[in-house]
């Protein structure tokens, strides 16, 4: 049987599934750069944030403190959040040029007959008072034959984002894993928000859904499952940092018959990369079809697991504590539609996001104030 977290084992003898790298995609991040650049990284945006915050009494029991995005975000109908990651995933140190950061990912459902892909969104938490935060459109560049770019969205739902070094990676569902470069953020002009398109004829404009920056995808892990074997859906993730090594923790989201199954992947310290066997695939450490109907996040802390679940726009959502297998429901502990969660070790922290127009929020959870066990 396969080993799982806590000196547990797995329900099945082998996974029968594995991610694969894609290679690296840097011609066309090159040639999309010198097209529509520069490359300014994560500074440049952190160093032009143009939203505001505010910090409001979240409606659970669990969250301490949180903050609700401005009007056009709170009741956007078009972009819905979903994963949530902070600087303290990415490395030992939690600050980024002194400030603490976090990250969240949506995905845009269709309005007006416009789909416009999934982005992140960069917030600058240091100052309550006065929290700023901007969105960044995730793009894939086209190198065509005849040596013209082309730009098209990144159809994900975005449902959970880890970032761990100088890449983040966001859960693509069925697709696997997109990974993104932050050193490869780029600054364009203001074009038109209501299309994606580098028109290279006169005049020579760029479109990114009124997006100043974009960032363009570096590879894919791609999800492969033999035969006979149902596919693994990477609805979320998150970063499990208490292990050695640090690993990804996936799971599905699940309904009815659909499985609820969980995993995890070694990460490679030196490359902030998952690890790899010789021919490039990725293989869980873990699989589990121990997870709970409709999960929507799941983070790991000392090998215990706590896992989001939501009710509805009207309710209050369910955390889940303990291990697969043996997690506990602790109901209205969070707010109306949770969704991903990742830990702020510094800070001894949960943190999560809502999702629902109206009920959106991002909040930390102090770990000792919630349940506890395996």
């Amino acid at each position: 049987m396969m080993p799982v977290a806590g000196g547990q084992t797995g329900d099945v003898e082998h996974p029968g599934l594995h991610l694969l790298r894609s290679d690296d995609r840097a011609a066309e991040v090159d040639a999309f750069v010198e097209r529509v650049g520069p490359r300014v990284g994560l500074l440049g945006v952190l160093g032009d944030l143009d939203r505001r915050a505010k910090a409001v009494r979240v409606p659970a029991p669990a969250a301490s403190w949180g903050f609700r995005w401005n009007q056009e975000d709170t009741w956007s109908k078009r972009w819905w959040p979903q994963g949530i990651s902070s600087r303290a995933d990415a490395a030992e140190e939690d600050l980024v040029d002194g400030r603490p950061v976090l990250v969240t990912s949506s995905y845009s459902r269709t309005v007006g007959g416009v789909h416009m892909g999934a982005r992140l969104t960069f917030v600058d938490v240091a100052d309550r008072s006065d929290i700023r935060y901007r969105h960044v459109l995730l793009v894939e560049p086209v190198l065509r034959e005849d040596g013209s770019v082309g730009v098209r969205p990144v159809p994900v739902h975005a449902g959970g984002i880890v970032w761990y070094g100088d890449h983040i990676h966001v859960a693509g569902t069925r697709r696997g894993l997109m990974s993104f470069h932050l050193d490869d953020i780029v600054r364009v002009p203001t074009g038109d928000a209501s299309r994606l398109r580098i028109r290279d004829r006169a005049p020579r404009t760029v479109d990114t859904f009124g997006h100043r920056y974009v960032l363009p995808v570096r590879f894919t892990y791609d999800a492969r499952t033999a035969e006979g074997v149902d596919q693994l859906r990477y609805s979320f993730a998150s970063l499990d940092r208490s292990t050695t090594p640090y690993e990804l923790v996936v799971g599905e989201y699940g309904r009815g018959r659909q499985s609820t199954r969980l995993a995890r992947f070694e990460i490679d310290h030196a490359t902030s990369l998952l690890r790899a066997d010789d021919d490039g695939a990725s293989v869980p450490t873990m699989l589990t079809g121990d997870g709970v109907r409709g999960m929507q996040g799941a983070a790991v802390v000392d090998g215990t697991w706590f896992v989001t679940n939501s009710h509805g726009p009207y309710a209050l959502g369910s955390l889940w504590v303990g291990t697969p297998g043996a997690l506990r429901e602790h109901r209205f502990r969070l707010p109306m539609g949770p969704e991903d969660i990742a830990y702020w070790p510094q800070r001894d922290e949960l943190w999560s996001v809502t999702e629902y127009p109206g009920r959106r929020w991002v909040f930390g959870m102090p770990r000792r104030h919630l349940p506890q066990g395996r």
